[in-house]
């Protein structure tokens, strides 16, 4: 096996890890919001980034490159989380193309309740992940990405 060889090798097993510890986290996501809140991950992903928006609305194209979502797919999503009274499409004032989808109260109120129990699970994920050998490494560097507490 030659230098580039090699450096496939690295890239590829960097990405293996990667893939690993995103499926651990995602799966045992997965589990405990739906199993808790009735809510997938990506729906999770979507109100969070709704509420992170501070009260205003983000447009259909934005909401889809916050979730990794094509737009069509982001559509159907929008559409079952309405259908659920979660949050509501705006039509935009200055542009008829334009929509606008916001969170409800109801589409809050759930995100709020379901908060603590993803910010709980991704502490026990990524702490199973860093005492797995081969995944401990990239748990730890993501650890260390975690906000500090201010002063």
């Amino acid at each position: 096996m030659g230098i580039a060889d090699d450096a496939v090798e690295v890239r590829a097993h960097g990405w293996r890890t990667l893939a690993a510890v995103h499926s651990l986290i995602e799966t045992a996501l997965e589990r405990a919001l739906q199993g808790e809140h009735g809510l997938s991950v990506v729906e999770y992903t979507v109100l969070d980034a709704l509420d992170r928006q501070d009260g205003w609305h983000m447009r259909m194209r934005q909401l889809a490159r916050a979730a990794a979502l094509s737009n069509s797919a982001t559509t159907r999503l929008v559409t079952r989380l309405e259908d659920r009274g979660l949050l509501t499409r705006v039509l935009c004032a200055d542009d008829r193309r334009g929509i606008y989808t916001e969170l409800t109260p109801a589409g809050m109120e759930l995100l709020e309740r379901a908060r603590p129990t993803h910010d709980r699970v991704l502490r026990e994920a990524l702490a199973e992940a860093e005492a797995t050998p081969e995944l401990a490494p990239l748990a730890g560097a993501l650890r260390e990405l975690e906000p500090r507490p201010l002063r």
